[in-house]
């Protein structure tokens, strides 16, 4: 009775000192134990920075189909084909004319000339072409609508009004693909999501079933620490910090995966870009999708543990 009434009166300093001591001991114990058994750890931290890299692979794919979708979007162009009598002076003053207004950022004029080479480059019939005696095409205008017009009603509305317009045969905007790609990308983002619970409770089983392995081995030394007064909180601490390093490592390992596959990818998609005329940057992981990777790994090897332990330690305690 003396010896817990002492204990009560412990001042709060020298209790919470104990306390971060016990903290610092245990998660320095548990990097050592992972560290002395390498491939273990290295078989449970490959496992579950798998099921974290899916995800987040996802999300940096379509990530990259937004800005590529944005840059091709501002890029496009709407094409205005005039009448086949207008000749390049007179789409020259038009596109002047178009210029000047404020829905309009640039007007670029595409002769007859330049339009045959470019089908003769694209259409891989250039012996066929060879057998004309007049250049068929008509004198096209390149019009790049205003960034603020990206939505479908005012592209129409532009386009509405161009028709109008004299000297103007028919109007093209390919929009389709672009539409498609949006429905692709928020297709992407729910399986993103749904991918991302199952993979989370992938691993927390992962997490849960290894810390349940380490009880079992521990499990003479934990039913001492309870016969001789350890509370519940001591004895899950060391269980506590193992998970949170499991989820430490591999959230870094899976961070580590991504960044390797968007450097790879990297080739084929300048090889895309220069087809084009372009050039396009993938985008890895920003630092807010960092932290939300490897802090989200370690949060899960923490709950993984905690469910563990409180299921199989409550079975330990001796009955009074």
């Amino acid at each position: 009775m003396k010896h817990s009434s002492r204990r009560q009166q412990r001042p709060f300093s020298a209790r919470f000192e104990a306390w971060l001591t016990h903290h610092r001991e245990s998660a320095l114990a548990t990097l050592g134990q992972l560290v002395v058994a390498p491939f273990a750890t290295a078989m449970t931290v490959a496992a579950m920075a798998v099921a974290l890299m899916l995800p987040a692979s996802l999300y940096v794919l379509t990530g990259n189909l937004k800005v590529l979708g944005g840059y091709w979007d501002s890029s496009a162009a709407i094409s205005v084909f005039l009448e086949p009598g207008v000749d390049e002076a007179a789409a020259r003053s038009l596109a002047l004319q178009w210029q000047a207004r404020s829905d309009i950022v640039r007007a670029a004029v595409i002769t007859r000339e330049q339009g045959l080479a470019e089908f003769r480059e694209y259409s891989g019939l250039g012996v066929a072409l060879d057998q004309l005696t007049e250049n068929p095409l008509p004198v096209v205008i390149s019009v790049f609508p205003a960034p603020r017009l990206t939505g479908k009603k005012p592209l129409e509305q532009l386009i509405a009004g161009l028709e109008q317009l004299n000297d103007v045969d028919f109007i093209r905007l390919d929009t389709e693909w672009a539409r498609r790609l949006q429905a692709l990308v928020e297709l992407l983002e729910r399986a993103l999501w749904l991918l991302s619970l199952a993979l989370a409770l992938g691993v927390l089983l992962v997490v849960g079933n290894t810390i349940r392995l380490e009880i079992e081995n521990r499990r003479d030394e934990i039913e001492v620490m309870h016969l001789v007064g350890a509370t519940t909180g001591f004895i899950r601490r060391p269980f506590l910090y193992s998970g949170a390093w499991y989820g430490l490592l591999s959230g870094l390992a899976a961070w580590v995966m991504v960044w390797l596959m968007v450097l790879a990818m990297q080739v084929p998609a300048d090889r895309l870009a220069e087809s084009y005329q372009s050039v396009f940057r993938l985008r890895a992981l920003d630092s807010l999708a960092s932290l939300v990777l490897i802090g989200g790994g370690t949060a899960l090897g923490i709950l993984g543990s905690w469910v563990a332990v409180g299921r199989h330690l409550g079975a330990m305690q001796p009955s009074r």
